[in-house]
C-alpha cells in the first residue's frame, strides 16, 4: 500500500525540487539541513519563501533547483502520487529529466497497479457526494482552482518550461490557456440543462435529466501538460465527475502541480487524483484504468495506436471514451492567398513547441502559381524569427525536442526525403547546442510518396508539396487516414466554402494558422479519434442522459 506523505491542503514548508506520461515522468526533494531549517517557520512563512534557489542534492530525496537565474517553485513541486486528498509516496521512483540538458530534475513516485486501484476506489467514494453538491458550488470551486492557477502562472510556467522544454514564452501562454478550462467549465457547470418533452398521452410527462457518468480515467501526454488536464478534468469536474489522471511519465509535474492547487481551492479530496508512474508502469496501471468497473469513462489524448489499445481494454466493460489522437495535418496555399499571412500562418502553425502539437502543419501544399515565392519567403522567415536555444533563454522560440527518439524521427524523415530527391532549402540537422536540439528544416521538392508526407513527423520539419488544381490538393490532403486539423489560405470565397466543406478534418483554419480555443469544439474524424473537448459541447462526454416517464397523471 502506499505509504502517506502529507495530508490535503497546503503544502508542507520544505524545500521541494522537481521532477517530471501518452506513454508518462518525476517530481520535488528537499534539502535536509534547509528543510528543517524551514519547517520552524509558520506555514504561511514557508509559503513566502518559494523561490529559495539552492543546489540539487544526490539522489534519491528530492531537490530545489538553479538553473541560471530561475528556480522551481518549492511551494508547487510534488514527488507523491495524489490519492484521496493525500500526498503518497511509493517503495520506487522514476527520474523526470530536462530535454534540454538531459539532466535529472528530481524523482517522482512510480504508481502501479495497486495505486491505481486506490486511486479508481477514492475517486468512486468521493463521486456520491460531489456528484450531489450544486451545480453552483461545484462552479465556485472549480472558480477558485482557476483562481489560484492564474496567481501562480508564473511558477506554473517554469514547471512546464523545464520537464518539457517549450520556451518559456510558450510555457505562459500554455497556463493561460489551460486556465481558461477551468473558468469556462466554472460557468458551463449551471448550465446543464435537462428538458421536457411533450407526450402523446395526457395521463404522462416525459422528463430529460442529465447526470454525471462517474469516475473517469484522464490519461494526458507531455507536448501540453497542463492544458490537456484541465480541458478534460475542467469538463468532468462540472459535469459531477471525478477523477483519476495519469500524466506522460516525461512531465508529471504539471499535473501534480494542479493537484496541490485544486487541494487549496477546496477541491475535496478524491474528486482529482493524480497517479504518475514510469513507462515501464504504465501498461499495468493504464489497463487497470481501462478495465476496472469502477471506471466509467476514459478520456485519452496521445497516438492513434495508443488509443486503440485503449479501446480493446475498454471494451470490455463497455466504458465511454473520448479520444483526441494522432494529426497529419495539411496546411493549402492557393494561388489567391495573401502570401505574407500565408507564411506567418505557417510559421505559426508548424513551429509552435517545435513541431511537437497534435495540430500542427505536417504536409504544405503550395500551388505552383506562388510556388517557389512562397517557399522563397518561409525559408526566409525561418531563418530570421526562429531561435533555438533553452526554453529559459527570452530570445529562444524552439526549445529541444522531448527526447531523443523524437530527434531520430526527425532525422529518419529528412534522410527518406533527401534520398527520394528532395531538397534541404535551410536546416536539416542536429542544432550544434546538441542533446535534443534540432534545426527548423524545410524541403522542397517533396512527393507524397516520402515518410514526412505519410506519417506524423512530430517535430520541426516542413515539408511542401507542389501541386496545380484545386482538386489535386484536396486529394492528397484527404488520403490520410487520419483527420484532425486543416489549414488553407485563399481570398476566393467560393473556394474558400467548398474546400471548407471539403476537408476531412474536424477543424479548419481559413487563412489562420492556429484555431484553439477554449470556446470552440476541439475534436477529429476518422482515426484521429472520438468525441470533442472544450467548448459547451466538452461537457457533454462526461453526462449521461435520462429518461423519466412520469405516468397516472
Amino acid at each position: 500500500m502506499p505509504r502517506r506523505e502529507a495530508a490535503s491542503g497546503p503544502a508542507p514548508p520544505q524545500l521541494l525540487l522537481r521532477g517530471g506520461a501518452a506513454g508518462l515522468r518525476p517530481g520535488p526533494a528537499a534539502c535536509r539541513r534547509c528543510a528543517t531549517m524551514a519547517s520552524l517557520l509558520p506555514r504561511r512563512a514557508a509559503a513566502a519563501r518559494r523561490r529559495l534557489l539552492l543546489l540539487p542534492p544526490p539522489p534519491p530525496g528530492p531537490a530545489a533547483a538553479r538553473r541560471g537565474s530561475w528556480a522551481l517553485p518549492a511551494a508547487l513541486v510534488r514527488r507523491g502520487g495524489l490519492v484521496g486528498g493525500r500526498w503518497v509516496e511509493t517503495p520506487a521512483a522514476f527520474p523526470v529529466q530536462d530535454p534540454a540538458s538531459g539532466e535529472e530534475l528530481g524523482r517522482v513516485a512510480d504508481c502501479g497497479a495497486a495505486e491505481a486501484r486506490a486511486a479508481v476506489r477514492a475517486a468512486h467514494e468521493a463521486g456520491v457526494a460531489w456528484g450531489r453538491l450544486p451545480a453552483k458550488e461545484r462552479s465556485v470551486r472549480l472558480r477558485r482552482w482557476y483562481e489560484l492557477m492564474m496567481e501562480n502562472k508564473d511558477e506554473l510556467a517554469r514547471i512546464i518550461t523545464a520537464e518539457n522544454g517549450k520556451p518559456l514564452k510558450e510555457a505562459q501562454g500554455e497556463i493561460l490557456y489551460s486556465a481558461s478550462f477551468l473558468e469556462w467549465f466554472a460557468e458551463e457547470a449551471r448550465r446543464v440543462y435537462g428538458d421536457v418533452i411533450p407526450a402523446s398521452a395526457k395521463d404522462r410527462r416525459i422528463l430529460v435529466l442529465k447526470q454525471p457518468v462517474g469516475v473517469a480515467a484522464i490519461i494526458t501526454p507531455w507536448n501540453f501538460p497542463s492544458a490537456m488536464i484541465t480541458r478534460k478534468v475542467g469538463a468532468a469536474l462540472a459535469a459531477g465527475c471525478t477523477v483519476v489522471v495519469k500524466p506522460a511519465e516525461d512531465t508529471p509535474l504539471s499535473a501534480l502541480a494542479l493537484g496541490e492547487l485544486a487541494n487549496q481551492a477546496g477541491i475535496p479530496a478524491g474528486v482529482y487524483n493524480v497517479v504518475p508512474c514510469s513507462r515501464q508502469q504504465t501498461p499495468a496501471v493504464g489497463e487497470v484504468l481501462c478495465t476496472d468497473p469502477l471506471v466509467a469513462k476514459i478520456s485519452f489524448t496521445g497516438s492513434t495506436a495508443t488509443g486503440k489499445i485503449l479501446l480493446k481494454h475498454a471494451a470490455g466493460t463497455v466504458k465511454r471514451v473520448s479520444m483526441e489522437l494522432g494529426g497529419h495535418a495539411p496546411f493549402i496555399v492557393f494561388d489567391s492567398a495573401n502570401v505574407d499571412r500565408a507564411v506567418a500562418g505557417a510559421l505559426a502553425s508548424k513551429y509552435r513547441n517545435s513541431g511537437q502539437t497534435c495540430v500542427c502543419t505536417n504536409r504544405f501544399l503550395v500551388q505552383k502559381g506562388i510556388h517557389d515565392k512562397f517557399v522563397e519567403k518561409f525559408a526566409k522567415a525561418i531563418e530570421r524569427e526562429l531561435h533555438v536555444g533553452s526554453g529559459f533563454d527570452a530570445k529562444t522560440t524552439q526549445g529541444p525536442l522531448i527526447n531523443e527518439k523524437a530527434v531520430e524521427k526527425v532525422e529518419r524523415h529528412i534522410n527518406d526525403a533527401v534520398s527520394q530527391g528532395a531538397s534541404i532549402v535551410t536546416g536539416g540537422k542536429r542544432h550544434s547546442l546538441g542533446k535534443n536540439f534540432f534545426e527548423p528544416t524545410l524541403l522542397s521538392n517533396v512527393t507524397t510518396k516520402m515518410l514526412c508526407t505519410q506519417e506524423e513527423t512530430f517535430g520541426p520539419l516542413a515539408p511542401i508539396i507542389k501541386f496545380e488544381t484545386e482538386a489535386e490538393a484536396i486529394a492528397i490532403a484527404n488520403a490520410a487516414n487520419v483527420g484532425l486539423a486543416g489549414y488553407f489560405y485563399s481570398q476566393d470565397p467560393a473556394q474558400i466554402w467548398r474546400v471548407a466543406e471539403e476537408l476531412e478534418v474536424g477543424m479548419v483554419g481559413v487563412n489562420e494558422g492556429i484555431v484553439s480555443s477554449v470556446e470552440s469544439p476541439f475534436g477529429g474524424v476518422k482515426q484521429s479519434g472520438l468525441g470533442r473537448e472544450g467548448s459547451k459541447y466538452g461537457i457533454d462526454e462526461y453526462l449521461e442522459i435520462k429518461y423519466v416517464c412520469f405516468g397516472g397523471l
